[in-house]
């Protein structure tokens, strides 16, 4: 099973550190962190995904709630948020090849943001199945070298988790 946690944190250093010291000393894996501050500077928010069973992820929601720093956990449900990540891919491309490297990434709506000889860096935000079937497609072409952000959640429509660097009421799905 996999859940979103959006954890707002007070935005000063070592609170990262924190919360990965967490996850490292209770054992749980990680799937994906991404951490930005929010528009009020004095707080970050975290956009943690971690797989699990149910007993697993509601210690590491209980482990959370407890650090210092941390302001709110929520869980956003994925059927109601939108995730996202980014991702730059460096791709064998020679001159033969290059038409059709093209071609694919535009399908993808994804963008060529450096040519080199022999190469090209590929730029695709979207979710992590339109990622990864992109990444099958130019696997194909040799990818050099393949860097991710990581997912970032928001809650869909009216529903906010996150107002003025303080979380609250209708996105917010607390277990």
């Amino acid at each position: 099973m996999r859940r979103i946690f959006s954890v707002l944190v007070e935005n000063q250093p070592g609170v990262l550190a924190r919360v990965a010291g967490l996850f490292a000393r209770r054992r749980f894996n990680i799937e994906s962190l991404a951490v930005g501050a929010t528009q009020d500077p004095s707080f970050s928010c975290m956009t943690i995904v971690v797989d699990g069973d149910e007993g697993v992820l509601q210690q590491v929601q209980k482990h959370l709630d407890r650090l210092i720093n941390v302001v709110r956990v929520s869980v956003l449900e994925e059927s109601g948020a939108i995730c996202r990540e980014l991702a730059l891919v460096r791709v064998n491309a020679a001159g033969t090849q290059r038409t059709s490297i093209i071609q694919v990434v535009n399908v993808f709506k994804g963008k060529i943001v450096d040519v080199a000889p022999g190469s090209l860096v590929v730029e695709i935000t979207g979710d992590r199945d339109k990622i990864s079937a992109l990444l099958d497609l130019l696997g194909e072409f040799g990818i050099q070298e393949l860097v991710r952000t990581g997912e970032i959640a928001i809650a869909r429509g009216r529903q906010v988790v996150n107002e003025g660097g303080i979380c609250i009421g209708q996105g917010a799905v607390r277990t």
